[in-house]
């Protein structure tokens, strides 16, 4: 949810759905914190559009400041309540905790899907040592199995080290080099 709307609790939210007249009132929806694996269960109680976002008021959160614990949450739909997903597309919830598998050597695992970075929703990836942003784009998209829980992928050779933010030690080199 990106900020709280109004002062009587509602939050306005982006709707990365791709079915988004889906939602409705009396819905029980699942927000889920960025720092935290605790989901929190709530039920739609008025929804309406608002300059290109879904504002939502929820049952028993009354105030602004009920709200704002809702910014940054990302809300869920209920496993149960999903709509059926055409061939090739997979739900984001079913991506997290995937291992990405480039060229059959596994990489790492999903810990979120960043959208709006580009054309591709980029995949946050931690190996051992570091985070990757790896492009969930087609054209390196072998597939993906979500009972297995892999995402299998071809990416371009050197595209990991482009995407890996800098280590500690690499950062240090780099400021040691300004200084010369």
């Amino acid at each position: 949810m990106v900020k709280t709307q109004g002062r009587r609790g509602e939050v306005a939210s982006e709707i990365l759905s791709g079915i988004p007249d889906r939602f409705s009132v009396g819905m029980k929806l699942l927000a889920l914190p960025r720092d935290s694996a605790n989901r929190r269960e709530l039920e739609v109680e008025e929804l309406w559009p608002h300059k290109g976002l879904l504002v939502l008021k929820f049952a028993g959160m009354d105030s602004i400041s009920e709200a704002e614990t809702l910014v940054g949450c990302e809300l869920q739909v209920p496993r149960s309540q999903r709509s059926e997903l055409q061939a090739g597309w997979n739900y984001v919830s079913d991506l997290v905790g995937c291992a990405v598998l480039d060229h059959g050597r596994e990489i790492g695992r999903i810990e979120d899907v960043q959208f709006g970075a580009g054309e591709a929703p980029l995949l946050i990836v931690r190996d051992a040592a570091r985070l990757l942003e790896v492009p969930f784009a087609e054209a390196y998209l072998d597939s993906v199995d979500v009972e297995k829980k892999q995402v299998r992928m071809k990416l371009p050779e050197g595209l990991l080290e482009v995407n890996a933010p800098l280590t500690s030690e690499e950062k240090q080199a780099q400021s040691a080099r300004k200084k010369h």
